[in-house]
């Protein structure tokens, strides 16, 4: 007898072993048709995946995420597949699912061109229609070598025990549909007929493991999904995300360059930038300030004990910048990648009691990570940026409460920038960790606990949590549907270990505490590249950098001195050139300013004003009064109150 638990609590009894996709049928004929792939006792895997003992299980179907990069997975093979039918004696590489899509990277005898794509995605489809099982084996190492005798990053993926391609110390796991096979850990679909919807979208190059001393690749990017309306939905909204590109748009309306002397990955903010900036960094430090958060400061480097003591030069180094040497005693310092460890610090400097705690400490700290050149995307993917970053420490028993007021405090906060659509990733322990198995659950079962508590949908990342700890992500659509990972909360029981961090409880014993790492907009550059897209540069009023733009008919040079004395503290400039009225408005329609306001000598007289306000009717000879009151109203602040 096995006992099957699902999500809702619920148990089922089965008399024997039970796959996954029967596991669906026996629940209703309907689920077994959209299920797609199956988490059993934490673990993703197929439907053929054969159930023995008792399981937690949850089924996905096509409406899931988890289910959309299983299909994306699959259909990365049936492209190396197609790639390999088409060019005998290309080499392959690796091909993950990514957001909206995925990719293979191929080492080609002559290298292909954007038109032979066409070709690639014909021979997919030929195999789509064949209707081939994806089947799982596990072989050993000596079998993976012959069967990948000829490609060698097959055979560097098989000596390097790369969990993340289906291979272990023990043994390989791989995937077989008709005569094509690849090192895989899966899970797939259960037939290449259901790889319908699909398009290979761009070739670009790639360095092998993102490496540039390694053989350049060539990349191959395509998107799949369930149904031709989502498929045809994805190729507008890629229409409509090229022209809200935050780079082509950033240089558009003046707010940021990068340069060569400044490096890839780093930018200077312009002066209208630069006020976006501070609104948004301004507008997260007052909403700290009223829920619980002490300001704390730290430095750009660190001595390498520090990091040693972290862990980060063991976990993380490959990220880091390299050292800066200190002549005079040979110490080495690095840039900090991340902030945690000055905050432990701050923690550390002064006995601490119960009373005391929680603890939280926020800072927007600068950080450096020295990523690949080939993943730099502009303020989405960057160098150096600044994290709107707090660290917590609790007690154990006040983790759930922390983490819960957490939620909130973040929901509360994206919802204020105008992103109402929320989702969250619950990320378990990576294979490279530190720390014991039963805090690792407790702090996993917290985070789980306050997802179910706000009724947040989520899937879990298995093996995708900080190497200190679990983790949750939260995700939020943007207004032409696309998916953006911003808010993430970390429980830590290892950094409080490697510090000996301590406080003294109500018995007055000495105790360790539970350190929370959390970042609510996280980079602040990577965030303002986000709104720029989400709202394709028409900031809502109260973000927009330039507010008002006051345009002028005439000498009205004493009616302004009025309007400004209004208008003070909004955020506004004066064209007052002698330009038609026509190419103002045009220059301001263009700028993307959110009021615009017409002043003649008419008007002076009158008392009145013309007032356009972005995505209303133009209003003419509106009272002075009137007007003022409408611009207060359309560029008012959110109030950010929990």
């Amino acid at each position: 007898m096995i006992n099957i638990t699902f999500p809702d609590k619920s148990v089922r009894k089965y008399d024997s072993s039970i796959t996954g996709y029967d596991l669906a049928k026996s629940i209703s004929n309907s689920l077994a048709k959209s299920a797609v792939c199956i988490e059993i006792n934490g673990e993703l895997r197929d439907l053929s995946y054969l159930i023995e003992i008792d399981s937690v299980c949850k089924i996905f179907t096509k409406d899931d995420q988890y289910s959309l990069d299983t299909l994306r997975h699959s259909t990365a093979h049936v492209l190396a597949q197609a790639v390999l039918n088409l060019y005998p004696g290309t080499e392959f590489a690796v091909g993950p699912f990514i957001d909206d899509g995925f990719y293979y990277d191929f080492l080609f005898e002559e290298n292909i061109k954007e038109s032979d794509l066409i070709k690639i995605e014909n021979e997919m489809r030929r195999i789509s229609k064949s209707q081939q099982d994806f089947v799982r084996e596990e072989i050993s190492k000596d079998e993976a070598h012959k069967m990948f005798s000829k490609q060698t990053f097959k055979q560097e993926l098989i000596n390097s025990a790369d969990k993340s391609e289906g291979v272990s110390e023990d043994n390989i796991s791989i995937y077989k549909n008709d005569k094509f096979s690849d090192l895989c850990r899966g899970p797939h679909v259960q037939n290449t007929s259901l790889i319908n919807h699909f398009k290979l979208t761009k070739l670009a190059g790639a360095y092998w493991r993102g490496i540039e001393t390694n053989p350049q690749l060539q990349r191959i990017y395509g998107t799949a999904w369930f149904n031709k309306d989502d498929l045809d939905n994805y190729l507008k909204r890629q229409e409509e995300a090229e022209k809200r590109d935050h780079r082509k748009l950033g240089n558009e309306l003046d707010l940021f360059i990068s340069t060569d002397e400044t490096g890839p990955g780093q930018f200077l903010w312009k002066p209208k930038g630069a006020v976006l900036r501070q609104i948004i960094e301004d507008y997260s430090k007052k909403a700290h300030s009223e829920n619980g958060y002490d300001y704390a400061y730290t430095p750009h480097i660190g001595r390498s004990v520090l990091w040693e003591t972290s862990g980060h030069l063991d976990y993380y180094k490959e990220g880091m910048f390299p050292p800066l040497k200190n002549e005079e005693n040979d110490e080495e310092y690095y840039l900090k990648p991340m902030n945690c460890p000055f905050h432990i610090l701050i923690y550390k400097s002064d006995i601490r009691s119960y009373k005391e705690l929680p603890l939280r400490y926020f800072e927007l700290g600068s950080v450096y990570r020295y990523e690949k050149s080939g993943v730099l995307h502009g303020l989405l993917r960057a160098r150096g940026f600044t994290q709107d970053d707090a660290h917590i420490f609790c007690t154990t028993d006040q983790i759930e409460d922390e983490i819960l007021n957490l939620l909130t405090f973040s929901i509360k906060l994206l919802k204020s920038f105008g992103f109402d659509s929320i989702e969250a990733d619950l990320s378990t322990r990576p294979e490279k960790s530190i720390g014991n198995n039963d805090d690792w659950e407790k702090a996993t079962n917290s985070l789980k606990s306050a997802l179910e508590n706000q009724n947040i949908s989520y899937v879990t990342a298995h093996g995708e949590g900080a190497f200190y700890g679990p983790k949750i992500d939260l995700h939020v659509k943007d207004a032409i549907g696309r998916r953006w990972q911003l808010s993430t909360i970390q429980v830590d029981f290892a950094q409080p270990d490697n510090f000996d961090l301590q406080f003294v409880d109500s018995n007055n014993k000495r105790v360790k505490p539970v350190m929370i790492h959390r970042a609510l907009l996280g980079s602040i550059e990577r965030f303002t590249g986000i709104l720029i897209e989400n709202y394709a540069g028409e900031f809502p009023g109260w973000l927009s950098p330039v507010q008002i733009k006051v345009l002028t008919i005439g000498d009205v040079s004493n009616y302004l001195n009025k309007i400004f004395k209004s208008l003070k503290g909004f955020r506004y400039e004066v064209d007052d050139r002698n330009l038609r009225l026509g190419e103002k408005l045009h220059d301001a329609s263009k700028d993307k300013i959110p009021i615009t306001l017409i002043v003649g000598e008419k008007d002076e007289l009158s008392n009145t004003l013309a007032i356009n306000i972005r995505s209303q009717e133009n209003q003419q000879n509106v009272k002075y009064e009137d007007a003022i009151k409408q611009i207060k109203a359309n560029l008012k602040t959110p109030i950010f109150k929990i």
